[in-house]
């Protein structure tokens, strides 16, 4: 793997001579009060414009500024027509086009394809900001506005939409979004690298056609360039070391053979007279820098759902920056060509990339308008990026990468000081202390050869890897330094934490238990089920049983009475209805109670995505003949697997009654303490409309004849809904 070029050490653009902006501008007036005849660059997006790390177009922003270029924000446009895109002007260099740090469809969309009532990235929470496809629409409302801007795309829509892909909202493939979009070029991943790099190259000149060998982009090309070696895809084996065809020419010594001088292995056999020996002239080893794996087309994959899974699985594959290769798949009379992954960003520079000057609020247009993303991100802090747990329903491997990209403590331990002294509001309580996942902080290969050769999709499946680094210390130190800072009352950890990486040290375990858990914490088991944890890539049952004696002996020593909120998927590709069920008696055995339930929304390149559409599992090679993965489609039994995780909702008892009977479990059905559900239905009284419409029926029966309160244990704690 190449030693990049590092952000910082670029030469600024003319136009830093303005110096840092208070926020980005939104408008011409702001343009005119920082002295800009122009923007350089104007950054469209679906979400709100909020001045802070955590959202793409702010982080994004601040970076180009550091770099010289004059930056300006539209946020959530009206796109009915090009006008709004012209509120800026004509930027000088390009427009740069994102739909937010969602994809606009499952921002909008529920998993059963209903609209959403609210939007947690605009202010109020106002649903319907953006549109349906944001990046496509956006792009052509750009295009309208100045035909002869180059057009960049990027951010997580774009991003995992890059080749072409399975579309859940309209139940087909779908072409790369680099067709649709008609954009010069599309940046995946972590772009900072290569949004620095393209940035510097346009301002200098460059043709935007021409700019073709930045790691992490994607671009439109009509043919493959000489010196290119093409790969078919369906020549590729399996993950892990590919051992090296044997050749039948080749002399090997034996045993006892000895190869200590130059003179014996020169030494040749003599030949019977009249025989000349065969020369045998290898190939030199192939240049990966130089080979490109051609992935079936897209005319291919749309009508054969194996070679879907197959193109799948070699994208994957073909992820790890130190080994990965060129992609490109045929659309038509064009090539979708995608570079190797963008190189991870060294410790210095995500230092660099988060200690820049952000104003840590919304854009002053917004006033007391209220956005919930803000709020629940206001008094966090991201300490590290990427994911190398590899679960087949995330799209966080696909985006961020395995390899964790850490700040270091000093820049963490001075953004907590900086939100103590600037942020309004803060009453000493840090929500959180973590990133993609809460525990992986600076942990790595312990070999920087093996981390680059390794074509594993996962670093902790089917078991944690022997050659990762499971060392919790540093996240430990930071924890104790960071709880210690005066003013900090409370360090909480609100991301989702990897329990099998946990237990690996009791001593973190304690540490987090005792010092940084609210109450409740978060960690997700997703199933209880074996077949349908090896269609996720997560680990069974017995590490969270573990992490959970743990858990409650640590709180038990401090005093304290806490309590673990997991988190189970319904409808996962892989799971059967008897699947299901098993769920359900375990939540039952446990009595857990979830009041909200997520159901698997495949969204696009996850590995799980491409089982829904295929019934294939692209965790292995690929065939007409290979393994067959059961799907729950319907939606009569997605409901009912999403039934059987809130069994004791009564709502939910008569499907559950009618499955149980079907699937021969009657015995389930009953009033006793072994039963999954009552035999009866309760009567629900209705409500009389002649008395106040605010009193509900309940009350009204109360009033008339007391009913007597049965006693019930009830789970203490709420389930939040998040979107994977």
């Amino acid at each position: 793997m190449e030693t990049p070029r590092l952000i910082n050490s670029y030469r600024p653009y003319w136009a830093k001579r303005f110096g840092t902006a208070p926020v980005l501008p939104m408008t011409r007036a702001e343009m005119d009060a920082r002295g800009w005849d122009s923007c350089d660059i104007i950054l469209v997006t679906g979400d709100a414009y909020i001045d802070h790390p955590s959202f793409g177009m702010a982080l994004v922003g601040r970076l180009l500024e550091a770099q010289g270029f004059r930056v300006g924000i539209i946020a959530q446009p009206d796109w009915l027509s090009a006008d709004a895109f012209k509120t800026l002007g004509k930027p000088n260099l390009y427009f740069g086009v994102t739909a937010g740090n969602m994809d606009s469809m499952v921002n909008r969309y529920t998993a059963d394809r209903k609209i959403r009532s609210d939007d947690a990235y605009t202010p109020n929470a106002e649903a319907g900001k953006r549109p349906d496809r944001a990046v496509l629409v956006y792009s052509q409302r750009c295009r309208e506005a100045y035909a002869d801007v180059p057009l960049v795309i990027g951010s997580i829509e774009a991003s995992l939409r890059r080749i072409a892909h399975y579309d859940y909202w309209s139940d087909k493939v779908r072409r790369s979004i680099l067709v649709d979009s008609k954009a010069d070029i599309l940046l995946y991943g972590n772009a900072e690298r290569a949004l620095v790099e393209l940035s510097h190259r346009i301002a200098r000149g460059d043709k935007i056609a021409d700019i073709t060998d930045i790691r992490g982009t994607a671009f439109l090309r009509k043919r493959i360039p000489e010196g290119w070696d093409e790969i078919a895809s369906t020549n590729l084996d399996r993950p892990g070391k590919v051992d090296v065809h044997v050749d039948p020419y080749e002399m090997k010594m034996g045993a006892g053979s000895s190869c200590e001088t130059d003179d014996k292995i020169d030494a040749k056999p003599a030949l019977p007279e009249g025989v000349s020996a065969i020369q045998i002239v290898r190939k030199p080893k192939a240049d990966r820098s130089k080979q490109v794996v051609r992935l079936p087309a897209y005319e291919e994959v749309i009508k054969d759902p194996v070679l879907y899974a197959h193109a799948s699985r070699v994208l994957h594959l073909e992820a790890n920056p130190g080994n990965a290769r060129a992609l490109v798949q045929r659309h038509g009379d064009r090539e979708v060509w995608l570079n190797p992954p963008p190189i991870p960003l060294t410790t210095k520079e995500m230092d660099y990339v988060y200690d820049l000057p952000y104003a840590r609020k919304p854009h002053p247009v917004y006033q007391d308008a209220r956005i919930p993303a803000w709020e629940m991100i206001r008094f966090s802090v991201n300490i590290m990026r990427g994911c190398f747990g590899g679960c087949t329903f995330c799209s966080i491997t696909e985006h961020e990468g395995r390899i964790i990209q850490s700040r270091s403590e000093e820049s963490i331990l001075n953004e907590i000081v900086e939100i103590r002294d600037k942020v309004e509001g803060f009453t000493g309580i840090i929500s959180d202390l973590g990133g993609p996942t809460a525990n992986m902080y600076r942990m790595a290969c312990k070999s920087e050869k093996i981390e680059q050769s390794c074509r594993k999709l996962s670093c902790v499946y089917p078991g944690i890897c022997e050659n990762l680094n499971t060392d919790h210390s540093a996240l430990i130190q930071l924890y104790r330094k960071a709880r210690n800072i005066k003013g900090v009352k409370k360090i909480l950890v609100g991301s989702g934490l990897r329990y099998d990486l946990a237990v690996t040290s009791p001593e973190y375990v304690k540490e987090l238990v005792q010092h940084h858990v609210g109450g409740y914490l978060k960690i997700a088991p997703e199933h209880s089920e074996e077949n349908v944890l090896s269609k996720m890539m997560k680990p069974g049952m017995g590490a969270y049983d573990k992490f959970k004696e743990m858990f409650e002996r640590f709180s038990k020593e401090a005093g304290k009475q806490q309590y673990l909120i997991p988190y189970f998927i319904a409808a996962h590709p892989g799971t059967t209805d008897e699947d299901m069920l098993n769920l359900a008696l375990w939540l039952k055995k446990y009595d857990f109670k979830l009041d909200q339930v997520q159901t698997f929304t495949p969204t696009p390149m996850a590995m799980a995505t491409a089982m829904y559409h295929s019934g294939k599992n692209p965790l292995r090679k690929v065939t007409a003949d290979s393994e067959a993965v059961p799907i729950p489609k319907a939606g009569g039994v997605r409901r009912l697997h999403k039934a059987f995780i809130r069994y004791h909702d009564p709502n939910n008892w008569p499907m559950l009654r009618e499955a149980l009977k079907k699937m021969g479990r009657a015995d389930l059905i009953g009033n006793g303490k072994k039963h999954l559900v009552p035999a009866f239905q309760p009567i629900v009284p209705a409500v009389n409309k002649s008395r106040r419409p605010e009193m509900n029926g309940r009350a009204l029966v109360a009033k008339k004849t007391p009913v007597k309160k049965t006693p019930f244990k009830q789970t203490p704690f709420k389930q939040k809904q998040t979107t994977r």
